[in-house]
């Protein structure tokens, strides 16, 4: 039966469950009486769509409240053991991959170590080395937590390059960095059985998983746009706004920022990425006359960097006695080399924010990714400084740049946040044949928990 506009009974139905639930995801616990106004629904609606969230155990209760000279009103809340998700990041150094329960509460990890012995640094990024981190790491969490793969609501990746789709292979990742060359990663991972058909797969840009997560639940709430960087062995970023949807990857690491410049891992010169990703910067320290720790990874390398650049004046001194890490009462010199290679990069990343503020305009500016946040607020200061002196005044007076506030796990708890909203999007009904778009009201609605 089709009503007005087009949508049938069944879109209104789902809708309606869609409007109860993320109500009380973002808002709840909250009684049938509150959700009324909340959700524009009628008392009517709001009973019939509760009950049968109640019935199918998505919604449970929550303790009651007083109301005014009335019986106390019975709180509901989403059941957050209804249904599980995993997150996945396949980074640049390691695959890591974490189970949730509905609220986003991680119940279980591995992380497998991306690295290779021989001379070319692509091998570590091999497809089917993945696959078989992925066929033990996914079995590996739902074992730990006890729950049954028939329980997972999806699985959500994160992946570097660009995301494509077709009928045939589902996802398909355009990694040119690793080299992936129209991998059919969605397929793969369907061929090799590794969890029961009806759970879906969602595969996307890292970047574009982070700044989902970082908007949903860090330093992006509140923000009608935002602009989130992600900064580890490459950069990447995801611009968000009410006209993009849930956010769009942007190539902004292969932006070229020096026209005959260094080669970047692309193939392409002088790209962003080439100065300013981890990989790059540590190369730089070693071509500038540094000495990286042999053998060492990339987070213990940066470790190193930052810890030559910035020397800590209390390490090794004598407590009590005012004296520094030689022992003889001075501070000890950062190395010259690394200082200005860091500097360096500061100004390369600040003219790279400046075009993301002219071209996006956003309210804000976050940067996530390990090295990123191993980087920290005294070199972000130092790009935020070129970063304004480059862009234009208008839209540099009204951005905040800071760091993001989830940690490591970003790209992991974004990757669950993917099936998390689609199901919510379907009104909690996995059986639904076509994927939603997500209502912008759960934009909105974000917007508004953020600021009360």
């Amino acid at each position: 039966m089709r009503v007005r506009n087009g949508r049938t009974v069944r879109d209104l139905r789902r809708e309606n469950r869609t409007a109860v639930l993320q109500r009380l995801y973002f808002d709840g616990p909250l009684s049938r009486f509150s959700l009324g106004p909340a959700t524009g629904l009628s008392s009517g609606s709001v009973s019939n769509v509760v009950s049968e969230l109640v019935a199918e155990g998505l919604v449970e209760e929550a303790g009651s409240v007083d109301s005014a000279g009335g019986r106390p009103r019975t709180l509901l809340r989403i059941s957050a053991q209804s249904g599980y998700l995993i997150g996945v990041d396949i980074g640049e150094t390691r695959v890591r991959i974490e189970l949730f329960d509905l609220a986003l509460t991680e119940l279980a990890r591995t992380e497998k170590p991306l690295e290779t012995d021989g001379p070319n640094r692509l091998d570590r990024y091999d497809v089917g080395v993945v696959l078989t981190h992925l066929r033990e790491g996914i079995p590996e969490v739902l074992d730990e937590a006890g729950i049954a793969a028939e329980r997972l609501l999806g699985v959500g990746i994160g992946v570097p390059g660009i995301v494509a789709r077709t009928p045939e292979d589902g996802a398909v990742v355009h990694g040119q960095t690793i080299g992936w060359d129209a991998v059919p990663l969605e397929r793969l991972l369907r061929e090799a059985r590794l969890l029961p058909d009806t759970v879906p797969y969602y595969i996307d840009n890292g970047a574009k998983t982070l700044g989902q997560a970082e908007m949903w639940f860090g330093a992006g709430r509140g923000a009608q746009s935002a602009a989130v960087v992600l900064f580890g062995s490459g950069v990447g970023a995801c611009v968000v706004s009410d006209d993009m949807g849930p956010g769009r990857a942007v190539e902004w690491g292969h932006l070229t920022v020096r026209v005959r410049g260094r080669r970047c891992r692309c193939g392409a010169q002088g790209c962003l990425e080439a100065y300013a990703g981890a990989e790059a910067l540590l190369q730089r320290w070693a071509e500038a006359g540094g000495q990286p720790p042999a053998g060492a990874d990339e987070e213990t390398a940066l470790t190193a960097m930052l810890a030559a650049a910035y020397p800590d004046p209390g390490t090794g001194s004598d407590p009590g006695s005012g004296s520094g890490s030689d022992g003889t009462g001075t501070v000890p010199e950062p190395d010259a080399t690394a200082l200005a290679v860091l500097e360096e990069t500061a100004e390369y990343l600040g003219a790279g924010f400046s075009d993301l503020i002219n071209l996006f305009q956003p309210e804000r500016i976050l940067v996530g990714g390990w090295a990123g946040l191993q980087l920290g607020r005294r070199f972000l200061d130092s790009v935020t400084a070129h970063a304004t002196s480059y862009a234009l005044t208008y839209p540099a007076a009204r951005v905040r740049i800071d760091l993001g506030t989830l940690g490591p796990d970003a790209v992991t708890v974004g990757a669950a946040i993917l099936p998390l909203a689609d199901f919510f999007a379907r009104g909690g009904r996995p059986e639904e044949a076509e994927p939603v778009e997500p209502d912008p009201a759960w934009r909105t609605a974000l917007r508004e928990r953020s600021v009360q």
